[in-house]
């Protein structure tokens, strides 16, 4: 009878035990997420960046060129204030992978000047389009209020220059 007791006993979890289990999955799983929004984010914004710098060398379009020495200059920006971030939550982008679209960043080097713009405002357009999908993404799933900050600062940002793409673009179609 002692044994069936003991072994029962055994079998019952111990509720703070429980409760501490669940709340070191939380939150790794909340590290997970923001360490893959800062690593992404990085990623996308390198990329972003190698664009502008393109576009603002073969782009024969004053209007182009001087949209991507803006976009160049926030993008920077926002690449410091990640890494920035990152490096506080102990988060180490160790290697930005700048060419995570390598097929845009060719076809832009490759692209002849009569197609270099149309080329150009497709590719920056999907890349400022994932940039602003990852903002709104972890602004759904994180409380951190630093991150909240970065992207409620940047956020208007991308739009507006996704925007001014798309003015561009229909002008130049």
């Amino acid at each position: 009878m002692i044994i069936i007791i003991s072994l029962g006993s055994c079998k019952k979890n111990n509720p703070i035990e429980t409760s501490l289990k669940s709340e070191t999955n939380s939150k790794t799983e909340k590290e997970e997420i923001e360490a893959f929004f800062f690593i992404a984010t990085a990623n996308v914004t390198k990329s972003i960046i190698s664009k502008s710098q393109i576009a603002q060398q073969k782009s024969s379009d004053s209007t182009i060129q001087q949209l991507n020495r803006k976009i160049e200059i926030n993008q920077n920006q926002l690449l410091q204030d990640i890494s920035k971030m990152a490096t506080k939550k102990l988060i180490i982008i160790t290697e930005i992978n700048a060419t995570h679209n390598e097929r845009d960043l060719y076809d832009l080097i490759d692209a002849s000047s009569t197609d270099f713009n149309k080329t150009y405002l497709t590719a920056m357009s999907e890349s400022l389009k994932e940039q602003i999908g990852l903002f709104e993404s972890i602004s759904k799933q994180t409380n951190d209020k630093a991150i909240l900050k970065l992207v409620l600062q940047y956020l208007p940002e991308q739009y507006q220059a996704f925007r001014e793409l798309q003015r561009i673009n229909y002008e130049i179609n």
